[in-house]
């Protein structure tokens, strides 16, 4: 959410961001109801202060006659506050619904573009995996070594169902303790986030109104959310935190689960999309500027970058353009591994900066060295999602007789150097 003040003063700006982002607002549909709703407090207040003056001048008044003439007028005046109240009550549910559409700005550098097909590449680590025999994919490998069951993950759990098993679960659980040590070790507090999440904590972090049709909902109205971040943006909802604090960064753990409502058709083989996942994501609160919202960004997706060159894969790192940028997304930064048997870079990680978006939204505030009020800035980054990343481990370390080489960083957790 963006200050109306700010909305206010800078309508071309918001209107250039909805554009840049291809979604559709009215700014200037807003700022109407939002004259509206100023025009109309001002009424209230006024007739909130002539009910007060009326209601004193009738405790003071000894005649009789002028007592009854101002309850009169005091009842006069209290059945036309309500009626304002009313109206403004309607008028605030107009502007809040408007509110929450509103889009943040992206910053100067994201480029312009409709999809994810015009994302810029600003960075290539390590060699595309070639091979001197035929290779496999990472289903046809992972069922040769009895590590996935798709078939019975089906009729247990329907559509893009899954088991992973013997090896398939070791590797996981290898990648999931591995990937605590590595993050820890770069100052982050562990954090077991919740999954099922109030529509509140959704709302203040983006993930509703919008995104309503890729999330599960519980028949007590809950939800499943798609990412810890949620949670961890719900930890501090409310509260205002000490300067001293900052920045506060979680490195959480969680079942993720997502609909993929948009996605039919797509990747409806193996276990590069799934309905549920584990994941461990970091996320930062940070002091409100924009210079330090730029250092964390780049500091996150970095950790994730130097955690899959620990694992020796080839990956590529874009920055997305606006048509893929979310409502609440100043910046972001995709990496991509390199999948040998799709012969394409395939997502990952993706490391977003917000501003005050979230937090104002969630009214998480610290207070300033001057004694000034401030919203927070947020930021979060995959730090490495499972089953996913087991693709592309899989596929960039067969061997030509079918076994599977253990990145050296996981060993220690497997137990082994190969699978075969």
């Amino acid at each position: 959410m963006l200050d109306i003040k700010f909305i206010r003063e800078n309508k071309d700006l918001v209107d250039l961001a909805a554009k840049k982002k291809l979604i559709k607002f009215d700014v200037s549909k807003l700022l109407a109801v939002d004259e509206r709703r100023r025009e109309t407090l001002q009424l209230v207040e006024s007739k909130r202060a002539e009910q007060n003056n009326t209601a004193g001048a009738v405790a003071i008044e000894k005649d009789i006659n002028k007592r009854g003439q101002l309850i009169a007028e005091s009842k006069l005046v209290k059945e036309e506050l309500q009626k304002e109240e009313e109206n403004l009550k309607e008028i605030m549910k107009e502007w809040q619904s408007l509110m929450l559409q509103v889009p943040n700005i992206p910053d100067m550098s994201v480029p312009d573009g409709m999809s994810d097909a015009d994302n810029k590449e600003i960075k290539v680590w390590g060699e595309k995996t070639k091979f001197e025999f035929e290779a496999k994919g990472h289903t046809d490998l992972m069922l040769l070594h009895d590590m996935i069951d798709l078939e019975r993950g089906v009729k247990v759990s329907g559509f893009r169902g899954y088991f992973l098993k013997n090896d398939g679960a070791l590797l996981s659980f290898a990648i999931w303790q591995y990937a605590q040590r590595f993050f820890l070790s770069k100052g982050f507090s562990p954090i077991i986030s919740p999954s099922l999440i109030r529509r509140e904590v959704l709302m203040g972090s983006g993930y509703l109104p919008q995104g309503e049709e890729d999330l599960y909902k519980t028949q007590d109205g809950e939800y499943l959310a798609g990412t810890a971040e949620v949670g961890m943006m719900g930890y501090h909802m409310d509260e205002i935190l000490k300067k001293e604090e900052l920045p506060i960064k979680f490195l959480g753990f969680s079942p993720c689960f997502r609909r993929e409502a948009g996605a039919h058709g797509k990747d409806t083989k193996g276990l590069i999309r799934v309905h549920e996942f584990y994941k461990w994501e970091q996320v930062i609160l940070c002091e409100a500027t924009h210079e330090e919202s730029v250092k964390y960004h780049e500091w996150l997706n970095r950790n994730t970058e130097e955690f899959i060159e620990s694992l020796g894969l080839p990956y590529h790192t874009v920055i997305n353009c606006g048509g893929d940028l979310g409502l609440g997304q100043v910046k972001k930064y995709d990496i991509e591994l390199w999948v040998p048997g799709e012969q394409k870079y395939r997502e990952i990680s993706s490391a977003s900066y917000f501003h005050d978006f979230q937090t104002r939204r969630l009214n998480i505030r610290y207070k300033d060295s001057d004694g000034t009020m401030r919203f927070a800035h947020s930021l979060n980054s995959t730090a490495i999602p499972t089953p996913r990343i087991l693709v592309s481990i899989v596929e960039n370390n067969q061997q030509a007789d079918g076994s599977i080489k253990i990145p050296e960083a996981l060993v220690p957790y497997l137990g082994k150097d190969t699978i075969k």
